[in-house]
């Protein structure tokens, strides 16, 4: 198995925000939590101060979690009116320099788009949450619905250990390029039960948050202005909206070129099959099942949704004469596979729609004799055998 991290960013401002400082959640101790409590701990342990959002399941357990431990003077946890409120409280909170963050699930994220669109072009730090429900909103995580030219780096994870790793690192992230990010989980995350020993990693330094607006500079002349538009003011005229624009661009372009990861096992097998999220966790485990019966099998798992490793997937299927494509939808990443995949009769969508009767959780398809029979039927190899 190679996991593919970037290096430190070598070009990254010396100086320190503050990230990771621990607020004293059981450091070193192991303990039996939820993937919720588990990614709140993580949050505040990253430095998280303001948390905002509307109770949706499975949402509803990460803000039941924030409500218990954003406890003292210096947290705030809000339970909004409506996601719109939740995201534009957490904005106002990210502009004093605090790290904030709100979240839903996929229906409350729809809501949050311009939100998230003037988080990215009013360069304000900030991560969101999705705890989708049945569906694996790839579309909504990677291409959004706001305006302007902005993306949203966009992680992962396939379980709770990664799911506090990632946390850690979205909030560092957000930091380091003032830009949104976005954890993506589902009910699995939510709600499974493991043991996890919460650690603060260190992810090196952060520039300074000399843009924050914390009422320091007010009647001196020198006050700031967060605008989407970056007009400036009379005496401290700013960019304006083009060049504004223009360097906002050119800043996602170069975290599309610094931030990619991935995770590949058995690359250039003659199948291989791309996941993403929990799901891949299924994939996985039938794929070490299929390789143990003698099948030439491997998997990749785009960590960053956005950016996606395009050259990454590329490499790792060249000499593969399948590319198979597992999600729980009716077929979105495999947009990004066709066009990182140069031979594309190779690639073919074997995930589907499939929820239970709730609408909140998946449905039969995501189980391991449903995805080994996909994959068998989709390469002409069950018959084979």
């Amino acid at each position: 198995m190679t996991v593919t991290q970037p290096p430190p960013t070598p070009d990254a401002p010396s100086a320190s925000a503050g990230a990771g400082i621990s607020v004293g959640s059981d450091q070193g101790t192991s303990l039996l939590l939820s993937g919720s409590e588990a990614v709140a701990r993580a949050s505040i342990d990253a430095g998280c101060r303001f948390f905002a959002g509307y109770p949706m399941s499975p949402f509803t357990n990460l803000l039941e979690s924030f409500s218990k431990l954003m406890r003292g003077p210096e947290r705030v946890c809000v339970a909004a009116e409506s996601e719109i409120e939740g995201a534009n409280m957490a904005i106002g909170a990210a502009a004093t320099g605090a790290r904030a963050a709100t979240g839903s699930c996929g229906q409350g994220l729809a809501l949050m788009q311009e939100a998230i669109a003037e988080s990215a072009l009013n360069e304000t730090p900030l991560v969101f949450f999705n705890m989708a429900r049945s569906q694996q909103d790839y579309f909504q995580a990677t291409r959004g619905g706001g305006w302007g030219d902005y993306r949203t780096i966009a992680l992962a994870p396939k379980d709770v250990h990664e799911a506090i790793e990632h946390t850690h690192l979205l909030f560092h992230l957000a930091d380091l390029y003032r830009v949104p990010t976005l954890f993506y989980g589902d009910h699995f995350i939510a709600h499974t039960e493991v043991g996890v020993t919460p650690h603060v990693p260190d992810l090196g330094p952060l520039p300074p948050k000399d843009w924050a607006l914390d009422g320091r500079a007010g009647g001196s002349g020198r006050s700031k202005l967060h605008w989407t538009w970056n007009m400036g003011k009379v005496l401290d005229p700013g960019p304006g909206p083009d060049a504004h624009w223009r360097a906002v661009a050119a800043k996602f372009d170069e975290i599309r070129r610094l931030e990619r990861r991935w995770e590949v096992d058995h690359p250039n097998a003659d199948v291989m099959v791309v996941s993403f999220g929990t799901a891949a966790g299924f994939v996985e485990h039938v794929a070490r099942e299929l390789r143990a019966e003698g099948l030439s099998i491997g998997t990749f798992r785009p960590i960053t949704l956005w950016p996606f490793p395009e050259e990454a997937l590329a490499e790792a299927t060249e000499d593969s004469r399948h590319v198979l494509v597992f999600e729980v939808n009716a077929g979105q990443m495999v947009d990004d596979v066709r066009l990182s995949v140069g031979d594309r009769s190779k690639i073919r969508s074997i995930g589907g729609i499939s929820a239970d009767e709730s609408g909140l959780r998946y449905g039969a398809l995501l189980d391991v004799p449903a995805v080994r029979a996909r994959i068998l039927a989709a390469t002409g190899l069950e018959a084979a055998r």
